[in-house]
């Protein structure tokens, strides 16, 4: 590794946590396309494999974050933590078996209905805790699917993560990004120890990486409180950030795959 090379993982791992504490997700699913395209590292499912060990940390740093200001709700963030780190298992171990031009080809798609996600996402009304905790299935089920798809493709899963959240508790937005992080530093770390049995992590970019997300996601938290009235404006940006690096994908992994 090279001081040019350390600053890219720091830099990108900083855009990541910026994006998990500003707006809790996106900057999930960029993570291995920074660590492919920007970092340089290969094969894919290496990168896969050290994204989702980076995603967890900076998730889990920001979950504290949140936690210490009391919007996590802890009972939906237990059973999605708990119940989807079980799909998360199993579709990591799927995603390892596949051809990793083919997974990013998956993921580049993938990546389009996050995007698509992120814009469709509308805060809800605020709920009481008995209502929440009403539909404990349909919570687990949610978990369960999400944490396949995040396995399967190594992401945290926060933008899969959150409107689930909603769909199953009807909780208030703030509350669902608060609560989402545990779930996506659990579902991380599931898929980084399953990749990690195979050899499939970069330590040495992991660690630039995670503290280049610390910073970030403080950066983005001082920022959330003063710019929450702009959140649909923020969803939008980071949106079409997505959407191009969705192509971007696409174009590498299909030239790869179909010529």
């Amino acid at each position: 590794m090279t001081i040019w090379s350390d600053g890219l993982a720091f830099g990108s791992g900083g855009l990541v946590g910026f994006s998990l504490g500003l707006i809790g997700g996106g900057g999930s699913i960029l993570a291995t396309p920074l660590l492919l395209y920007v970092v340089g590292l290969t094969p894919p499912h290496l990168a896969i494999g050290t994204g989702a060990l980076a995603v967890a940390a900076n998730a889990f740093l920001n979950f504290t974050n949140y936690a210490r200001r009391g919007t996590v709700r802890w009972r939906s963030a237990l059973v999605f933590a708990i119940v989807g780190s079980v799909g998360a298992f199993v579709g990591s171990s799927v995603g390892k078996a596949i051809n990793g031009d083919r997974l990013l080809f998956l993921f580049g798609l993938l990546m389009l209905v996050v995007g698509g996600l992120m814009l469709r996402t509308k805060r809800s009304a605020p709920v009481t805790a008995q209502d929440e905790d009403a539909r404990p299935w349909l919570a687990a089920a949610t978990a369960l699917v999400v944490g396949l798809a995040a396995g399967f493709f190594g992401i945290g899963g926060g933008f899969l993560i959150v409107p689930g959240l909603i769909f199953a508790t009807g909780m208030p937005m703030i509350n669902a990004i608060g609560t989402s992080l545990l779930a996506v530093g659990a579902f991380g770390l599931t898929t980084a120890v399953n990749y990690a049995l195979s050899g499939l992590i970069d330590w040495t970019v992991a660690a630039e990486f995670i503290g280049g997300g610390f910073v970030g996601g403080l950066i983005g938290m001082r920022l959330a409180s003063h710019l929450s009235q702009f959140k649909s404006a923020l969803n939008i940006v980071f949106a079409s950030l997505i959407f191009v690096v969705a192509i971007y994908v696409l174009y590498r992994s299909g030239l790869t795959l179909f010529t």
